[in-house]
Parts: structure tokens; sequence; C-alpha cells
């Protein structure tokens, strides 16, 4: 796999409320027209459905069908993988809160999603979330905001 897309990514490519919208939905389109495989976490996509389908986030929350149905090409794409953890996943996630100081609250999230791609070999993440810059191991694009 080369990369794999954050959470943040998949809400702007499907809210049309906001600014990033239009390049988040047109780097999912790309990335599935592509000839490139590419990942997600359960972890992201369970959160991708807490967030849409959130009124205090979202000011025209999807329902859990609609959020599905986006999803739908994502999940059944041959180029998309679903990454899980596996028998190395606590040695790494030990390794990597000592690698990372101290951290503490929502970023155990991160670190978690961060844990996963390690145990994969997926050094690239495609996220709006600078937390993840946090994490050595990996290279962080942006591919709404342009920011490497």
């Amino acid at each position: 796999m080369s990369f794999l897309v954050d959470t943040n990514i998949l809400a702007y490519a499907v809210n049309r409320d906001c600014d990033e919208h239009r390049a988040a939905a047109d780097a999912v389109r790309a990335w599935l027209s592509g000839g490139v495989p590419w990942a997600l976490t359960w972890g992201v996509v369970y959160e991708f459905l807490r967030v849409v389908t959130h009124p205090r986030i979202f000011r025209h929350p999807l329902t859990a069908e609609r959020a599905l149905q986006f999803l739908d090409p994502v999940l059944s794409s041959d180029l998309v993988n679903i990454l899980s953890p596996t028998s190395r996943h606590e040695d790494l996630m030990r390794s990597t809160i000592r690698e990372t100081g101290r951290p503490a609250g929502n970023l155990f999230h991160d670190l978690h999603t961060a844990v996963v791609m390690r145990e994969h070999g997926v050094a690239e993440i495609m996220t709006a979330d600078t937390d993840f810059r946090k994490f050595p191991f990996l290279r962080v694009t942006d591919p709404v905001h342009g920011v490497d």
C-alpha cells in the first residue's frame, strides 16, 4: 500500500458545506480511479461515521445510511485495503508511546492509526491533522491544503 487516508479527508469529501470539499472529493475520486493501492483502518471508518452523522459537528449531518453509501465505492474498491492490528500491535504501541513522549487524550486515536500503519509498513498518511507529525516514522501529506 502506498498511503492511508485519514478520517478528515473523507469527511471533507462528503461535506459540501466546507471549503475543503472540492479538493478532498477530487483526491478521493482520483485515488479510486488510479492504480495505486491505498488503505484505511476500521478506526478511520468508524470515526468517519461518528463525525459525519454528528449534529454538533456537521451543519447537515448525514444519516448512517447516507454515510455508508458514500463509503460503498471506497470499501468495495480493489485498491483499498482495510488494515487491522496484528500480533505485533502491543509491542509497537508501547514503543510508539515511548518515542512520542507523553501522549494523552485524543492523541491516542491517532496513535492507534499510526501504530497500525507501522505494522503494515505504510509510511504516508493523507490528512489535514497536524498531530500525525508527532510520529517521526510517518510522512504526512495534506492533499486539501497542499502542505507536506
